[in-house]
């Protein structure tokens, strides 16, 4: 390939996703968009450096900057979760949570967490599924029962597999996470049992700072792992949480030098940023998503939509699941939106396998409103979207025409909210190159 050529076009391929991004509506429940600050941070020179090993105690010269923005980024996660201690190293959620399992676990060790067609996520997986927690770690994994009406966890049996299976680690959290988890009514069972007990708050971690969904820590957790990319607007990248301060040097232990060399230094100043931001303005933003979300899943199943969780107000969360089997399959309509400029996915169903469907167009869509929350759009927007999203699914509408419209409609949002002021546009491309 020729070399100038395939500059050129990459830098022209980054250019046009983000205008093509200026005309979408992303629903993706796993994204969310940076503040410009944010964004400023992750194109700095700490993306160039290294810094093994913790603050003030590096392998590296040249970090006496790096130190103190890690350490802030420490003080604001604690302060935000009431953290004893937090590690901000883990370049990813599924690094969060693989480093849970390596500081209290040992291979051929017992995992009891949910099955991903009932919100699990892939690294919580089986060895036979590519896990990380089975392939990775050597664990094996039993599932938390779930109570497939309620969408969430079922408590009295799963009391009783804890008293049989005996977990080494109680895991709570999920991908589809809709309501808060029982954690107080488990924890102590747990504990009884001789297990561990971790949250996985990637999903939910802005609203847990917005102090807007449970509080894992103060609830029996000693442990929640996260990603900072999701309800918490910030860069792709996680941290470790301890409920208590003597745990900190197990889990320290277990990410470097064991899972991280150097730790993405702009990613942690990222972390910084949108911790600050939290602090500032998380209550605010999590009651927004909320309303958000409830009044999406009401319109959507007011429209003739099978919003799961209706008979608990559809979400607690930022999270919507519908099963669309009335009409077609997830694949299919994943599809069809995004020709219309609407961005979800697809998303298996708690009964999907058992009715022989395939996670390649399983019987659900998974909708998130954390993104349209963060560009301002409130109650009378999420009508709006419900129509798009109803005349696709249930009207068979042409998605060129429905397009249209989306576009129209998206230009009106183009601006980071519950943030600190910028002047750049939420999906501006910014031009360091001169080409």
């Amino acid at each position: 390939m020729d070399p100038e050529k395939s500059f050129d076009k990459t830098l022209h391929l980054l250019k046009e996703h983000h205008k093509w991004t200026k005309k979408t509506i992303n629903l993706i429940a796993s994204e969310n968009i940076p503040s410009p600050a944010v964004r400023e941070a992750l194109v700095s020179d700490f993306g160039n450096r290294y810094a093994e090993g913790a603050p003030k105690k590096r392998l590296y010269a040249g970090c006496k900057y790096i130190d103190e923005v890690e350490l802030l980024a420490m003080d604001l996660a604690k302060e935000v979760y009431g953290a004893a201690h937090a590690n901000v190293q883990p370049i990813s959620g599924v690094l969060a949570n693989l480093a849970t399992y390596t500081a209290f676990t040992e291979s051929g060790d017992t995992l009891m967490c949910l099955p991903i067609t009932c919100g699990g996520h892939i690294s919580m997986g089986k060895k036979k599924f590519g896990g990380t927690a089975g392939t990775v770690h050597g664990l094996n994994v039993e599932y938390i029962p779930f109570d497939e009406e309620a969408m969430n966890i079922d408590v009295q049996k799963t009391r009783e597999k804890i008293a049989e299976v005996k977990p080494d680690l109680l895991l709570f959290g999920a991908s589809v996470f809709l309501f808060p988890h029982p954690i107080e009514e488990l924890a102590d069972v747990a504990k009884e049992h001789g297990a561990r007990v971790a949250y996985d708050g990637a999903h939910v971690a802005g609203l847990i700072g917005g102090k807007r969904f449970q509080n894992p820590l103060e609830e029996g957790a000693e442990v929640m792992d996260l990603s900072t990319h999701k309800t918490l607007p910030g860069p792709q990248h996680g941290m470790v949480l301890t409920a208590a301060e003597d745990l900190k040097q197990v889990v320290d232990n277990a990410i470097f030098p064991g899972l991280v060399s150097n730790h993405h230094l702009h990613a942690v100043a990222g972390v910084a940023i949108s911790l600050a931001e939290c602090l500032e303005f998380g209550e605010e933003y999590a009651d927004q998503i909320i309303k958000n979300a409830k009044v999406l899943g009401k319109e959507l199943y007011d429209h003739g939509l099978n919003v799961l969780g209706s008979e608990n107000g559809f979400t607690s969360s930022h999270v919507i699941l519908i099963d669309v089997t009335d009409h077609g399959l997830g694949g299919d309509f994943e599809r069809k939106l995004e020709e219309a400029n609407i961005i979800l996915n697809r998303n298996l169903l708690p009964w999907d396998v058992r009715e022989d469907r395939h996670y390649d167009n399983p019987g659900g869509i998974r909708i998130g409103v954390s993104e349209v929350t963060r560009l301002g759009m409130k109650e009378d927007e999420m009508s709006s979207i419900a129509d798009f999203i109803y005349r696709i699914i249930v009207e068979d509408e042409d998605p060129e025409k429905v397009k249209k419209e989306v576009v129209d409609f998206s230009q009106n949002y183009s601006n980071v909210h519950y943030s600190f002021d910028s002047e750049t546009e939420a999906y501006e491309y910014i031009n360091i190159h001169s080409r």
